[in-house]
């Protein structure tokens, strides 16, 4: 059995998703204590229970610990489940997407074609957000050999969630392939998603893609919003995302969404700034899915190289997950991040 001390690095409820994530793909029982000590409320959130079930409902795992507050989880992995369609709640308005980045190496590789319907939230603050996993990461994935699909079916939204995501995952049947973006070319668009629930009166809408027209435009850019008007949505809410094509196969995304006293034009000014940062630096992955596809690239075969903004302390700990885990070999150079992956097929459940 792993012992994985949640104190390390970020401190957060990323140690336990990538725990167990990898536990499950290796066959390898993992004991992690101290969960999400550095946040101001440690301990398990529902989001983080929804992963740990989520993830033993896949390969029939023996669980201890798995509960609102708790700091502390035993996940024994056990035989790989046959059934291929899943349906999980988180309960709140946690993130969906997160809980479909950690589910979707292990459906991936679990023999057969899967089908999940996730229900929670789509956006909100430090979570990737439903447009940023269609439009950033499923693409990366795509050219390794992962290949799977996301719609949003209802929105969802802090504080109440009941938003539906549905994942379509294909079936991995050989390792991984590594993937080199080292440089990222001149920005040839930038375009983006404006989307509101309940708040046409308000033109939330329209006024987050004006603000984020404007701010772009000062900066020498002419982009493509689309404007969304929902109304399926449970609760009224709002998000932005926006997108840098940056050459051949590099894409960059920034989002925010909606919050009390939060105004639309301010979430435009927002994103677009974080957008170009980014961009400035010359990065080939944005700061969100810098840290995300080490998981992925970790089990590939070969060497993966990629520009990132920044070594955040989530880098570090998906760097250190991964190669306690798997021994696979990342390291960042000046920026520059490089995966070393393990180039074998996994089959969860089994030890490898």
């Amino acid at each position: 059995m792993i012992e994985i001390d949640g104190s390390q690095y970020s401190g957060s409820g990323t140690i336990v998703r990538q725990s167990v994530m990898f536990s499950a793909l290796t066959g390898t029982p993992v004991h992690i204590t101290n969960a999400r000590i550095k946040r101001p409320n440690p301990g398990l959130r529902a989001q983080h229970v929804q992963v740990v079930k989520a993830i033993g409902e896949v390969v029939n795992a023996k669980m201890e610990g798995v509960e609102i507050g708790s700091m502390g989880v035993t996940f024994e992995p056990g035989p790989l489940q046959t059934s291929r369609h899943y349906v999980w709640d988180i309960g709140s308005a946690g993130s969906t997407t997160m809980l479909a980045l950690a589910v979707l190496p292990v459906l991936a590789f679990g023999g057969s074609k899967a089908s999940v319907e996730l229900i929670g939230g789509l956006f909100q603050d430090f979570a990737p957000s439903l447009f940023h996993l269609q439009y950033v990461m499923l693409p990366l994935l795509q050219r390794m050999g992962l290949e799977a699909e996301a719609h949003m079916e209802r929105p969802g939204y802090v504080p109440a969630g009941h938003g539906i995501l549905s994942l379509t995952v294909k079936l991995v049947n050989r390792p991984l392939r590594s993937l080199s973006l080292e440089e990222a070319g001149p920005v040839k668009r930038i375009w983006g998603i404006s989307l509101s629930s309940h708040l046409d009166e308000r033109r939330v809408s329209r006024r987050m893609a004006e603000s984020a027209r404007q701010a772009l435009g000062e900066a020498g850019f002419h982009p493509e919003i689309e404007e969304r008007s929902d109304t399926s949505s449970l609760q009224a809410g709002a998000a932005l995302a926006l997108f840098a094509d940056c050459g051949e196969g590099v894409r960059l995304g920034a989002d925010q969404a909606g919050a009390l006293r939060r105004s639309a034009e301010a979430i435009g000014k927002f994103v677009t700034r974080q957008l170009l940062q980014d961009v400035k630096t010359g990065a080939t992955l944005d700061r969100y899915a810098a840290d995300q596809i080490i998981p992925f690239a970790a089990l590939a075969e070969g060497e993966s190289r990629f520009r990132i903004p920044a070594e955040t302390d989530h880098v570090q700990t998906n760097a250190w997950l991964a190669n306690t885990f798997l021994g696979a070999e990342v390291r960042v150079e000046n920026c520059l991040l490089k995966i070393k992956g393990i180039g074998r097929f996994v089959s969860p459940g089994v030890d490898i």
